[in-house]
């Protein structure tokens, strides 16, 4: 009897590692234990199992992440928008919405609940795609790191819009505000960083004031 190891199983079926381990639990699949306590699966069973369709690869199962950067954007209805036309995709395509996860905070922010959550799943197999508009909603610097750890879980980004809203200006200003502030902050102590945070402050309001002159010359039009 043939036996692989759990990353072949996992490989041969298509699935991620921990969704053999959810199988186990459920009772769908029971794997040989060697004597240091490894797991090994019969080629003939998994061989079964896929003829059998008893056992559900997940393919279609998705995760739908919203993202912005202030509670007067969620407010405007902004988040809830944003939520709505990732599920008019998802509905589009077929899959099989598993969780929607939203954050309020910067695309710089470590400690998003939502976004931890969606890792938490993929961690764990649950899913086969992480559905956004924009690869900045996850993150302003470091997407490729995000992307290669979901990859590895077996989870595929697909952002949907092919450029980022209006307000992204002023958000990536935000951004920038928050980096060159803690930087000058160690370099030149509390009061250097204090008159760097004035000027963005000054710039931000400056590109937001821009703003609302464009969309009032819009509605004028």
């Amino acid at each position: 009897m043939e036996l692989l190891t759990i990353s072949k199983a996992a490989k041969k079926l298509g699935v991620h590692p921990n969704s053999l381990r959810n199988w186990e639990k459920q009772g769908l699949i029971k794997p040989v234990r060697l004597p240091g306590g490894q797991r090994r699966y019969s080629v003939d069973e998994l061989n079964w199992l896929l003829q059998s369709g008893r056992l559900d690869t997940g393919q279609e199962n998705v995760i739908l992440y919203a993202r912005v950067s202030t509670k007067k954007q969620a407010d405007a209805g902004n988040l809830n928008r944003q939520i709505e036309r990732l599920r008019q995709y998802a509905e589009e395509k077929g899959y099989s919405v598993i969780a929607e996860y939203t954050d309020i905070a910067s695309g710089l922010n470590q400690k998003r609940h939502g976004l931890t959550n969606a890792f938490k799943l993929a961690e764990q197999g649950e899913y086969k795609k992480l559905i956004i508009e924009y690869p900045d909603q996850l993150a302003r610097f470091g997407y490729l790191y995000i992307e290669r750890h979901l990859r590895y879980c077996g989870v595929e980004i697909t952002a949907i819009a092919e450029k980022e809203p209006e307000d992204a200006q002023s958000e990536l200003v935000r951004d920038l505000l928050a980096i060159v502030t803690s930087f000058s902050a160690r370099l030149y102590g509390a009061r250097g960083g204090k008159k760097v945070r004035q000027g963005f402050r000054e710039l931000i309001a400056g590109v937001e004031s821009d703003e609302k002159a464009e969309e009032e010359q819009k509605e004028v039009e």
